[in-house]
């Protein structure tokens, strides 16, 4: 695709305060992911880390390098791939259309995880702010799920909204980070370090990959792009691309920034009524309006989070069902929508899907960390080996030593959180997936197009 030459559609926006406009909805929108993660990886390393502060700053500098390292394959992916399509397409055209159903079943539990931990996260902030409801985190986070597959009924119109709410987030927690590095004295009482004993290498290497949840969402533009028909080639590559330097600007600054506070401020692992994020906060910024406001809009960020997810998985079922001219290899009730072209049938099924985990997590975020980055980084290593492929059979070493470094990280990521147990369910539960739509796509008479799914989602 890279290698076409770029033709404007009708009605192609070029320049002006449209195009900007429409690359802060985007842009802002699509990064609410892997923003919103930020709420609870940080806690996920040091939960890992058994409560060290003193090995949580290495520890999450190494997920933000390994974070360089997935986007740096996606910048590549932006670039093939202009009108979308992300790792399923690289893996299709890399190594044949059954390769696809590999990222496809990742993607489809990924959803699922990222609403389900989205809302859970986004209820242990409520309840934060309110302790009062910690009784009902349950309850709380049902109920929460249910508004935002609700809201999910009126289909796509909440992208400006999303956009605001990443830029409302990103702004408190700029003004916690500023006001904390400016208190004059610690206030936690947690220790710098709890186990000075053991092996400071061996502890940062076994606990990133957990943090790695960080990077869900690195995928996003390289698939949302397909929504900017509006856009010729060129432009929908600045937008990707764009998209992915400020995912990396402002995901691993707020990590880092925020590390480094909760070590400045001594603010260790958070009691079972708070979050270590909100716990910052609230030594940094006291019980004020500032807290409020911070423990408000990640709140409202994380819901976001959950919405955009809400969104995507369902298309993503849509257009496996086919349509009626042209069947797919799941059942066409799933494709059905309505006037909003929302596919509700699938909806429920994300909907069903992502409460069944929140009941089995407890309502709990940290439970569900421990899956998070694994169905994922599958998709990930498949998007990495096809990108190297092609920049072997393209004789760009460079570019195939990056790939290929990347796809070693990744593969220690995965094995480092599949040995830790009930992971291993994530993975299983995408390789069912993955061969069941195989199977379906096969029965189907094996319909060609396989590769451009994500696309054809994003794009519809």
């Amino acid at each position: 695709m890279s290698s076409r030459t770029a033709v404007s559609p009708p009605g192609a926006v070029r320049r002006g305060p449209r195009l900007s406009v429409l690359f802060f909805a985007f842009a802002f929108a699509v990064i609410a992911d892997p923003v919103s993660s930020v709420a609870y990886a940080i806690e996920a390393a040091l939960h890992a880390l058994h409560g060290d502060l003193a090995l949580l700053l290495p520890t999450m500098g190494l997920v933000i390098g390994l974070v360089v390292l997935v986007t740096a394959n996606y910048w590549q992916l932006v670039r093939r791939f202009p009108r979308g399509g992300g790792a399923a397409a690289a893996a299709g055209r890399a190594f044949g259309p059954r390769w696809t159903f590999l990222p496809i079943g990742a993607l489809v539990v990924d959803f699922v995880l990222t609403i389900g931990i989205s809302i859970a996260a986004a209820a242990s902030a409520v309840i934060a702010l309110f302790p009062g409801l910690a009784p009902v985190r349950i309850p709380l986070a049902l109920l929460l799920l249910v508004v935002v597959a609700g809201l999910t009924w009126f289909g796509h119109g909440g992208r400006l909204l999303f956009a605001v709410m990443t830029v409302l987030f990103v702004l408190a927690a700029v003004a916690v980070v500023v006001l904390g590095f400016l208190t004059p004295h610690a206030t936690g009482a947690a220790p710098a370090a709890t186990d000075p004993g053991r092996s400071a290498v061996f502890a940062v290497v076994m606990a990133f990959p957990v943090a790695m949840a960080l990077a869900t969402g690195v995928e996003a533009p390289s698939t949302a792009i397909a929504q900017l028909g509006q856009l010729d080639d060129t432009q929908r590559r600045r937008f990707g691309r764009g998209t992915l330097a400020l995912l990396l600007v402002i995901v691993g600054g707020l990590t880092l920034a925020l590390t480094a506070l909760a070590i400045r401020l001594h603010i260790g692992l958070p009691g079972t009524d708070s979050t270590q994020i909100a716990d910052i906060a609230h030594a940094a910024a006291g019980p004020g309006w500032l807290y409020g406001t911070f423990q408000l809009t990640s709140s409202l960020l994380l819901l976001a989070a959950a919405s955009s997810s809400f969104q995507a998985g369902p298309g993503l079922l849509k257009a496996l069902a086919g349509t009626p001219e042209r069947p797919g290899t799941l059942p066409a009730f799933l494709g059905s929508t309505n006037k909003h072209h929302t596919p509700y049938w699938s909806v429920v099924v994300y909907l069903a899907a992502a409460a069944v985990i929140i009941i089995a997590a407890a309502g709990s975020e940290q439970e569900l960390v421990l899956f998070y980055a694994v169905s994922v980084f599958v998709s990930f290593l498949v998007g990495l080996l096809a990108m190297a492929r092609f920049a072997r059979t393209e004789r760009k070493p460079a570019l195939a030593a990056i790939n290929a470094l990347a796809a070693a990280a990744v593969t220690f990521t995965l094995l480092v959180n599949l040995l830790r147990g009930w992971p291993v369910l994530s993975l299983v539960a995408t390789l069912a997936i993955g061969a069941g739509l195989y199977v379906r796509w096969r029965r189907a008479g094996s319909p060609s197009g396989m590769e451009d799914i994500e696309r054809q989602a994003e794009a519809d």
